[in-house]
């Protein structure tokens, strides 16, 4: 570091600022990555103890989690394909999109296990892209909501007027509702599907306005789905509002109702549905399902399957590192090498 003089009017020798050769920073703790920090190391001790407490948490959780999905009771029923009779079956668009044809399908179910109620039954579609982009804009939040937000159709292209006037609700979400319907019986005595409280207390309460009444809906000469009661506020019809929050996946299930009754192992149900949904100019598959619930949910062994993948490579990876351990030990390194400014000129 060089330091100048110079002479002022007076004669007095006067110092500048000095004048640096090297560009490198003060040095400070901060720019030095010097603060007060925790540098765990890796010593062979904590590493196998960390594998085996992994290994010891996850491998139980995965064996409760395989366990609670095994106690489900599933009954899953695809009836696209049966529910076609044998005269339409090479024109099958054209017997779905007839109004003279007769829908109504009847099959038998065999209960596998005794089935505890609460029981759900649901109707999954296959091949059905809810999450895309234009599908998932096309509908009117302001309108659901509120009376006042009636005209608020814009977005909801192409079902977003019917001569001049607005239909409640906008949008092809709505417009495509899901209309296939379920009956289900044993014996001769009716299940009784309760249809109340299947959607999200959120939607009912705040989505969804009491005031909002549907209105021109599937009143055009092109019917995409299921038609709504006018004669009831939005909030209150629930297979809507079920319908109207999107799946993220192309295969899902949606709420359909819950059955309040146990179900006795082999029960044989007589179902009786009206196959009115078109899922086959796309390619689309349709199915009953049928189930109870455990704490995590449905009938589901991804979970568990995935704990005890983890769990077993952890397993794996300790008992290695505890063998290279006792049959090749290595002495551990001197930390204080890990400095990269040990000889710092500052000291």
């Amino acid at each position: 570091m060089e330091v100048s003089t110079t002479n002022n009017a007076n004669g007095a020798s006067t110092k500048s600022k000095p004048h640096r050769n090297s560009k490198k920073p003060e040095y400070s703790r901060f720019t030095q990555q010097e603060l007060p920090a925790w540098k765990p190391i890796l010593t062979p001790g904590w590493v196998i103890t960390s594998f085996l407490a992994i290994a010891f948490l996850f491998i139980p959780i995965g064996l409760i989690s395989l366990f609670a999905s095994e106690r489900v009771v599933e009954i899953v029923y695809r009836y696209d394909q049966e529910c076609i009779p044998e005269m339409y079956c090479d024109n099958v668009t054209g017997y779905i999109q007839s109004s003279h044809t007769n829908k109504t399908c009847i099959k038998n179910v065999t209960v596998p296990k005794k089935m505890i109620a609460p029981i759900f039954v649901y109707y999954q579609l296959d091949n059905f892209y809810q999450n895309h982009r234009r599908y998932v804009k096309s509908r009117s939040d302001k309108q659901l909501r509120s009376a006042s937000g009636e005209f608020s159709t814009k977005g909801c292209e192409p079902e977003a007027k019917l001569g001049g006037a607005p239909i409640v609700p906008c949008g092809l979400i709505a417009w495509s509702l899901f209309n296939d319907t379920y009956s289900l019986s044993i014996e001769g005595k009716v299940i009784d599907i309760n249809k109340k409280g299947i959607a999200w207390k959120s939607d009912t309460n705040v989505k969804f306005g009491s005031n909002v009444y549907p209105k021109n809906f599937q009143a055009g000469d092109l019917i995409g789905g299921g038609k709504l009661n006018e004669s009831l506020p939005l909030n209150e019809q629930e297979d809507l509002i079920v319908w109207m929050r999107t799946a993220a996946l192309p295969t899902f299930r949606k709420l359909y109702g819950k059955i309040n009754s146990n179900l006795e192992a082999q029960d044989v149900i007589k179902v009786v549905l009206e196959n009115n949904y078109n899922t086959y100019s796309f390619g689309g598959q349709k199915k009953l399902v049928i189930s109870t619930t455990s704490w995590i949910g449905g009938k589901n062994d991804f979970l568990g399957i995935a704990y005890l993948t983890v769990g077993g490579i952890c397993l794996f990876m300790a008992l290695n590192f505890i063998l290279l351990y006792v049959f090749k030990p290595r002495p551990l390194g001197d930390p204080s090498y890990l400095s990269w400014n040990r000889n710092s000129s500052r000291q």
